[in-house]
């Protein structure tokens, strides 16, 4: 399935939108206007609110319900699980309409828990395309999130990218910086060797 980059600006996230599903929210609404009629779902990769800035107003401008993994699931409530203090912003102040777990179907993604940044870190995996929308778990310069905010692990984040880097990812779609279409395994792999040396 097409992977549609839209790209966030200084320090919020980029939104990827594939198929029904909007991916992040830290783009500002007339970013996914021209989408409005498409978006169904949005997935939110984690809690921090470079990623869940306006997912209460895209959700109330596409009438699309909310998903995130449980465990990060309060940071859409909570100023210090969400980092919003950060951003002299409050978090969204929304229940999601859905909790992810592992395994299950997202469209055509399947949700890979990948808790290391915060606990709830997920990514999306396109078996049949090797596409990985990645959050902030892996970056395509071979980078990975930062583990020292509140609920970040390294041990969880070294066990997440040693999952990922067992998959073979052709495209890898972070949450900051550029896409890449092509030899998305080759970057994970990179993330997974390096943190290992730090």
């Amino acid at each position: 399935m097409p992977i549609r980059w839209i790209p966030g600006r200084g320090m919020y996230a980029n939104a990827y939108l594939a198929g029904a599903v909007l991916v992040d929210a830290g783009v500002p609404p007339m970013a996914v206007e021209p989408y409005r009629d498409e978006i169904e779902l949005i997935v939110l990769t984690h809690g921090h609110y470079d990623h869940t800035a306006y997912v209460r107003e895209i959700a109330h401008m596409c009438d699309a319900q909310v998903a995130i993994h449980a465990d990060d699931a309060a940071a859409l409530l909570e100023e210090h699980r969400s980092l919003s203090l950060h951003f002299g912003a409050h978090p969204p102040g929304l229940v999601p309409d859905r909790i992810l777990r592992e395994g299950e179907e997202v469209g055509e993604f399947r949700v890979i828990h990948t808790p290391g940044h915060t606990p709830g870190s997920c990514c999306l995996f396109d078996p049949v395309t090797g596409d990985l929308i990645a959050g902030d778990t892996v970056f395509s310069d071979g980078c990975f999130g930062r583990y020292d905010f509140a609920g970040g692990s390294r041990e969880a984040l070294t066990a997440s990218l040693d999952r990922l880097a067992a998959l073979e990812v052709r495209g890898l779609y972070p949450g900051h910086g550029f896409p890449e279409e092509e030899g998305g395994s080759r970057q994970v792999r990179a993330a997974a060797s390096l943190i290992r040396r730090l």
